[in-house]
């Protein structure tokens, strides 16, 4: 006989928001059940953002490495050159994604949320069945949070195999391939793309657009197009994929111009890295009545769906699709159901792309706060003259902070940076625009010297025409 389970609040989904909504949950004292039909922790901890920061930092550790055999650099030399073997690293990887699991474990566990390990199935909105390793369990409960997060996209003429790649194949190879090719030119394509191009991978990018990373504006984009040219990594943009084919010499990518005129790349492995999708089949979301706002969720700014007591956070409710937003959207809707007054209306959510260098972006851009109407000053500082960049040799990659700010009032629209460690001041970025910061707050708080975080009040007094340091 099927077990039942009878609970409060069913979660369903294990990744970073569905994990912290069901570990609210419980510190409130709603009865919790969590399902999940992989590990815990989700895309993010399992196949996405951990394990390719976890291979990015390694990759960047043996390309530094490399940088001091024979003559040496910084008075460090090496007499031979390292030798990289992707399968340890990936072994290691593991090992960071294995504690980082344990973690999210134990935190449900002592939050008193029960986890079942299986697929949920809607029969309807508050009902599901779920095949264990130990049999069916059927759950009833009286609030539903849908976290299923997202699935990879596709191309289908171009379908995944052993020498066709996604996000996560990528981050499982346990050898680099002599020629990748990559699809699409996005952060997840740059991000993969660039590291495995510091493992010693002949890297070339296809990008359908004709830019690469849309989500930041062009200036933010010259020192990672010139780290591309440094490392003589083409870019095709504007062109298409079309097919993966066999040639005389191995393999290669069939690609389409702008222009009409077809090409082939020769690649031992293509990484197809064309965006994410919200994860809506396979599970009964047709049972449940639900609105929808195109391929997603619809929801309102407290995440309840268009069902009573049904939920949705996090990538199946649509952009930005990031993991911190769906963790703010899981504790949001954890405290509401527990009788809180709580609605999702952030100020900026910061997005983080780790490229090289890094790129940070909060708030608007000058372009987006000008195509509002609003009349603007900027102010920017360059990690050329901070002395803390230098001193990690973070400073001379054509880096710098931009402030834009409402020319009246100088309330802070946008923080953004471009270089090495940036992604570190994402947090102070998103903090300032959240707390309504000013220019004068900025530049009138005192950072501590010598650090990267000098910039950004160098940056606003900039805007006020007065940079110190610039």
């Amino acid at each position: 006989m099927a077990e039942s389970i009878q609970t409060q609040v069913l979660v369903v989904g294990g990744g970073p928001g569905g994990y912290v909504a069901a570990i609210r949950c419980g510190q409130l004292g709603l009865k919790t059940t969590i399902v999940e039909a992989d590990r815990l922790g989700g895309t993010c901890l399992i196949r996405g953002c951990i394990p390719s920061k976890a291979l990015i930092h390694v990759a960047g550790k043996f390309e530094a490495m490399k940088e001091h055999v024979g003559a040496g650099k910084l008075g460090i030399r090496l007499d031979a050159a390292p030798q990289f073997d992707l399968g340890g690293a990936i072994d290691w990887k593991e090992t960071v994604v294995d504690r980082l699991n344990g973690g999210v474990t134990a935190l449900l566990k002592k939050a008193k949320v029960r986890a079942v390990h299986g697929k949920a199935v809607f029969v309807d909105a508050k009902n599901c069945t779920v095949q264990t390793a130990d049999g069916e369990v059927q759950i009833s409960a009286e609030h539903v949070i849908l976290a299923t997060g997202s699935t990879v996209a596709g191309i289908p003429s171009i379908p995944y195999g052993e020498h066709v790649l996604s996000s996560t194949e990528a981050l499982l190879q346990r050898e680099v391939p002599k020629r990748l090719v990559v699809i699409g030119a996005g952060y997840i394509g740059m991000e993969l793309g660039m590291a495995y191009a510091r493992m010693g991978s002949q890297v070339v990018f296809v990008e359908a657009l004709d830019r690469i990373l849309t989500l930041f504006d062009r200036p933010l984009l010259k020192p990672v197009e010139a780290w591309l040219k440094h490392h003589q990594i083409d870019v095709h943009l504007k062109t298409k994929a079309m097919a993966v084919v066999e040639t005389a010499d191995g393999r290669a990518l069939e690609v389409e111009t702008a222009e009409g005129e077809r090409k082939l790349l020769p690649c031992d492995k293509v990484l197809v890295a064309v965006g994410r999708r919200p994860a809506t089949q396979g599970w009964g979301l047709d049972k449940m009545a639900i609105d929808m706002n195109g391929a997603f969720v619809k929801v309102d700014d407290q995440c309840r769906t268009s069902m009573r007591n049904v939920w949705a956070i996090g990538d199946l409710v649509g952009e930005p699709m990031l993991a911190h937003k769906a963790s703010a959207q899981g504790e949001m809707v954890a405290e509401i159901i527990a009788g809180k007054r709580r609605s999702f209306n952030p100020v900026a959510i910061a997005a983080v792309c780790f490229t090289e260098p890094e790129l940070v972006g909060a708030g608007l851009s000058p372009d987006e706060a000008k195509a509002k109407g609003i009349d603007i000053v900027v102010g920017q500082f360059p990690f050329a003259a901070n002395g803390r960049s230098l001193a990690m040799q973070a400073g001379t990659d054509g880096g710098f902070v931009r402030v834009t700010a409402r020319a009246d009032n100088h309330l802070v629209l946008g923080i953004h940076a471009v270089g090495a460690h940036v992604s570190e001041l994402s947090g102070e970025f998103a903090l300032a625009l959240e707390m309504g910061a000013r220019l004068e707050d900025l530049s009138g708080t005192i950072h501590v010297h010598p650090t990267m975080t000098e910039t950004l009040p160098e940056a606003a007094l900039a805007a006020l025409g007065h940079a110190i340091h610039a």
